[in-house]
């Protein structure tokens, strides 16, 4: 059985498949053909934001993939910078309105900090709680069908638990092999919250690690179809991206089991020192202990 047809119960008894298709860097001119070829592969599950500008081509493949709606799964997030109810009320129409959708699967907060701020130390707890009351209003309305958040650290995630009246569903970290926060992780999974991992492949840097070349040959596969598998075990939501049709195809193709022994070897090897040309993001320029 393939990957793309087995899903997770989130909380509050969504299910949400278990392997989604990111967008992450793809204008919105671009983006309508490779979320077609991902829906085309057997992707049901599209993750876009608003700070991607391109939540109106993702919605466009969508609409144009031969799928029904409520067969797709979409989940997009509330930019960084909104920190306050009113802009982050109008922020969720727009996404409804610029993706031509009833209904979104899943919103969630881009950030706990605008990105010039992001970990620098504020949290943002009010701003936060004012833009998840926005969320939770939306969710309660049926204009959400699940709400979470992203980038959240333990603290983060606690303002939201204990002062909000939904809990969030998710929190969508930056987790692969050699950058994996294992505490966060576990106490998400502690208090039900789903975890998901963008950048499983390390915006593609892994796939130039020699030992996880190696690892992967021994499963006959190649090292991103192992860095996704990897998250996968971990009970992670992997969230990998292409905008080339047979790497999206392989990028589900992970039908083989990771052992005990190399999944530990894996969960300890050495932290990828330089993302190359993305270390200028600040997801990427953050340790994640």
């Amino acid at each position: 059985m393939s990957v793309l047809t087995e899903e997770y119960t989130l909380s509050n008894g969504v299910k949400i498949p278990k392997i989604g298709f990111g967008t992450w860097l793809v204008d919105d001119d671009k983006v309508v053909e490779p979320v077609k070829d991902a829906i085309n592969a057997g992707y049901r599950h599209i993750d876009t934001a608003q700070a991607y500008e391109n939540e109106h081509g993702v919605g466009e493949g969508i609409r144009n993939s031969g799928v029904a709606r409520e067969d797709i799964f979409v989940t997009t997030k509330l930019a960084a910078e909104i920190k306050n109810y009113d802009e982050a009320v109008e922020a969720i129409n727009q996404s409804l309105e610029r993706m031509g959708v009833d209904y979104i699967d899943m919103m969630i907060i881009h950030s706990p900090q605008p990105w010039s701020d992001f970990k620098k130390g504020e949290h943002y707890f009010e701003g936060n709680l004012a833009a998840w009351r926005a969320m939770e209003e939306a969710y309660n309305d049926g204009k959400i069908r699940a709400i979470g958040v992203s980038n959240f650290d333990q603290e983060d995630v606690e303002n939201i638990l204990e002062n909000g009246t939904v809990k969030p569903m998710v929190n969508q970290v930056l987790a692969h092999v050699s950058n994996t926060p294992f505490n966060l992780i576990e106490y998400c999974q502690k208090n039900d919250i789903l975890v998901e991992a963008y950048s499983p492949v390390a915006h593609g840097e892994i796939l130039n690690n020699q030992e996880i070349k190696d690892m992967a040959e021994k499963y006959n596969t190649s090292a991103a179809q192992l860095s996704i598998r990897y998250c996968l075990q971990l009970g992670l939501l992997p969230l990998p991206k292409s905008e080339n049709p047979d790497h999206i195809r392989s990028n589900a193709d992970l039908d083989f089991e990771i052992s005990a022994e190399d999944l530990n070897k894996l969960k300890q090897m050495d932290r990828i020192k330089d993302y190359g040309d993305s270390s200028g993001f600040p997801v990427f320029e953050q340790d994640q202990d």
